[in-house]
């Protein structure tokens, strides 16, 4: 998952019970091989109450779920899609949509 997905990259979910959402990555655990995506794998966590929080109660919030469960959304055809690679003319190693063949990566 070294380069295929990056942070808030917006990404289509392909299997599971979020199956269909969209959604950009908030953080990555390349170790894991596992991303947080908002508004995907919603859990419920029981808080209890502290400094950062001082209300207490049930918490909604996203768990990671498995890269392979994720598709990159292309910014230009919008489509999910696969990533390749390819290197520009100055030696930099790009991702390239599969679909249209543009370069996914910001300038």
């Amino acid at each position: 998952m070294s380069v295929r997905l990056r942070k808030n990259d917006r990404v289509h979910v392909i299997s599971g019970k979020d199956k269909g959402k969209e959604g950009k990555i908030m953080r990555r655990f390349p170790a894991r091989d596992m991303v947080v995506v908002e508004g995907v794998n919603m859990v419920s966590r029981h808080m209890r109450p502290s400094q950062k929080s001082p209300q207490a109660g049930i918490v909604k919030q996203e768990a990671p779920i498995y890269a392979a469960k994720v598709m990159l959304v292309c910014p230009q055809c919008g489509k999910a899609t696969r990533v390749g690679s390819s290197f520009l003319e100055s030696g930099k190693k790009v991702r390239v949509c599969k679909k249209c063949g543009e370069i996914i990566d910001r300038a």
